[in-house]
C-alpha cells in the first residue's frame, strides 16, 4: 500500500533522528525532507509561477508537521529549519545540558525565554513587540537575542500565523510546549544521551558534529568565566 508523503517523512525523521527541511545547496549531507521525498531531483528555490510547486508543497507540509506534536521543529542546524524525532530531541536537550540549567544566557535572551515560558506560542511579530524589538532597526538585535535559544533548543517552532504578505512563525518555549520531553531529558545523564545520539546518528553525522561544536562553545565559555573570576 502506498504511504502518504506525511507518513514517509515521519518514518524518515524517526529513523534518521534529524532532518533538514530543504537541502543545503543540493548537497547530500545533511539529509533533508526534500531528499527523502525526491532523492533524484535537485531543488530549485523558486517561488514564481514557473517554479517547482513541490517546494511550496513541502513548505506547507513543514508547517503542518511543526504543530503536529509527532515531531519537533526548530531553527537549529546553521539556523536552518530542522526536524527532530522526539527521542533525538530529548537526548540533545540532555547532551547539551539545556534542561539541566547548564547553558548560561544573556539578560536579553533570558528575558525572551521568560516571556515564552509564560505564554507560548507567540508569533514572531508579537514576541518582537513584547521585547521592544519590532522594526528593521532592531532586527539584528532580535536575531542575536534568539540565537542561543535556538542553538540550545530552548525554543521550538509551532505552526504559523498570517502576517501581511508572508506567514510568521509561531515560537514557543520547549519547556512549555513539550514539557514531557523537557522533564524526560532531565533524567538522562549526559553520557547516556551521547551514547543514544551516537547510536542513531553516528560520529560522522553533521547534526551530531554541530551539537559537539555547541557543547564545546559552552566549555570554552566556562573556562573563560573561571579565568575572569580568578583574575
Amino acid at each position: 500500500m502506498k504511504i502518504s508523503k506525511r507518513q514517509k517523512i515521519l518514518q524518515a525523521i524517526e529513523k534518521k533522528g534529524c532532518l533538514l527541511v530543504y537541502p543545503l545547496d543540493n548537497r547530500k549531507r545533511p539529509e533533508s525532507l526534500w531528499s527523502v521525498l525526491y532523492p533524484r531531483s535537485p531543488m530549485r528555490w523558486e517561488w514564481d509561477t514557473g517554479g517547482d510547486n513541490r517546494v511550496g508543497e513541502l513548505w506547507v507540509l513543514r508547517e503542518e508537521l511543526s504543530r503536529s506534536r509527532d515531531v519537533v521543529y526548530a531553527k537549529w542546524f546553521r539556523n536552518r529549519a530542522t526536524f527532530f524525532s522526539k527521542d533525538t530531541f530529548t537526548c540533545f536537550l540532555a547532551y547539551l545540558g539545556t534542561s539541566a540549567g547548564k547553558v548560561p544566557l544573556t539578560r536579553e535572551s533570558q528575558e525572551a525565554l521568560d516571556l515564552l515560558l509564560m505564554d507560548s506560542p507567540q508569533s514572531t511579530p508579537m514576541l518582537k513587540e513584547n521585547l521592544g524589538l519590532r522594526g528593521r532597526f532592531f532586527e539584528a538585535q532580535y536575531n542575536r537575542t534568539l540565537k542561543p535559544l535556538w542553538n540550545y533548543l530552548f525554543l521550538v517552532g509551532y505552526g504559523e500565523v498570517p502576517d501581511s504578505s508572508f506567514p510568521s512563525l509561531n515560537l514557543g518555549a520547549t519547556a512549555t510546549l513539550f514539557e514531557d520531553l523537557w522533564r524526560a531529558s532531565q533524567k538522562i545523564p549526559e553520557a547516556e544521551a551521547e551514547k543514544r545520539l551516537l547510536g542513531v546518528l553516528g560520529k560522522d553525522n553533521l547534526f551530531y558534529q554541530h551539537a559537539e561544536k555547541l557543547k564545546a562553545q559552552l566549555s570554552r565559555s566556562e573556562i573563560a568565566q573561571e579565568r575572569r573570576l580568578r583574575d
